[in-house]
């Protein structure tokens, strides 16, 4: 154990790690020379895939561990952690919980108070979360690149397989100076795979939605509704039918029509959606709140501000009959306490959390 006044028990990196760079082994060889030993808390652990998220948190591990010696994998703790899109509150309290617990459980010596301190470079405005634990110092790491994730992730969405008949080249020829050589062979098995295949088709999707608006005079602002209808402890949902976030679990909603008011547009979309056998005029009287989500990177479309309303229905012991239609594969009822992060479309289970409040 060293004694020095500047080496650390425990020093914290919290990162997502879409993938791991050469930035980011930077900052863990800095901390396993600080430290006795390194947690590195790996965010966005429970999203669906999509092209701002593809890795999982085990793949996103084995990318790390895959660049560390085994001494150096020994002394390093990786965990998951838990988004909690509109509440930094939240977040914080789980990366306190989180450090807490496994401090308890790996301190060498359980009698002193551990030295604990979080690690990372302040690259930019997305490493705020350095300035929301003041009870931990704070290791600096200079970054003397512009390394960014995602530009590296829009690299590998370029990337060929081989056999592809047309612009794109090779991961080793676009990543290869940016991610460690154990990273870049990984990357090199992924872009052959069926997942990254999916991946790919939604990236270039995406890509050409933004296209379509890329001759307007200022980058557009799209506006939309969502509904979130509760009954007897059960959510109204749909399938997504169609890119993005095919076949995932969404709320009802969409974009509003010009001539229409936001509770006129959810009303609206949640009918042309589900097929509610309620009444609109009784729709409308159970509205309880409404609340603005307008997380800049909630959709991957392009900035999108979102406008939810709260409709709560009188509890029956029989659900509304729904049918999904437009836009939604199908639309079913599912129990509040059955909704899980890796199912559910863009930011919406973290919307329901808001409004209808934490879920088991």
């Amino acid at each position: 154990m060293n004694t020095e006044k500047n080496y650390f028990d425990f020093l914290i990196f919290i990162g997502r790690f879409q993938p791991y760079h050469l930035g980011h082994q930077r900052v863990v060889v800095k901390a396993l020379q600080r430290a006795d030993k390194l947690i590195i808390l790996i965010g966005s652990a429970y999203r669906p895939r999509c092209t701002r998220n593809p890795w999982s948190f085990d793949e996103r591990e084995h990318m790390i561990r895959s660049t560390l010696s085994p001494e150096q994998s020994k002394r390093t703790i990786i965990a998951p952690i838990m988004d909690a899109t509109y509440n930094d509150d939240v977040w914080t309290s789980t990366i306190q919980q989180c450090v807490t617990g496994l401090v308890a459980a790996h301190h060498s010596q359980p009698h002193r108070n551990a030295k604990i301190g979080l690690i990372g470079h302040r690259k930019d405005h997305t490493s705020y979360y350095l300035k929301l634990f003041p009870q931990w110092d704070s290791v600096d790491v200079e970054n003397t690149e512009i390394m960014s994730a995602t530009e590296i992730r829009q690299h590998i969405f370029y990337a060929d397989r081989g056999y592809w008949e047309d612009h794109r080249t090779s991961v080793a020829a676009l990543v290869g100076n940016l991610v460690p050589k154990q990273v870049l062979d990984y990357l090199g098995q992924f872009v052959r795979t069926e997942t990254f295949v999916q991946l790919r088709d939604e990236f270039d999707f995406i890509r050409r939605y933004q296209a379509a608006w890329s001759n307007a005079p200022y980058e557009p602002v799209f506006v939309t509704v969502d509904a979130i209808v509760v009954q007897s402890g059960h959510i109204l949902l749909v399938e997504r039918g169609a890119r993005p976030g095919e076949g995932q679990w969404a709320l009802p909603g969409g974009f509003i029509n010009p001539t229409e008011s936001l509770r006129d547009a959810c009303l609206r979309e949640l009918k042309e959606e589900t097929r509610l056998k309620v009444p609109v005029p009784v729709l409308n009287g159970s509205i309880q709140s409404q609340a603005v989500f307008d997380d800049p990177h909630r959709s991957e479309r392009g900035r999108t501000i979102t406008h939810a309303f709260y409709i709560h229905l009188p509890a029956d012991t029989v659900l509304p009959r729904v049918k999904g239609s437009d836009d939604a594969k199908k639309a079913f009822w599912a129990p509040l306490a059955e909704l899980k992060p890796e199912r559910m479309f863009e930011d919406h289970y973290f919307i329901i959390q808001r409004m209808v409040g934490q879920l088991s």
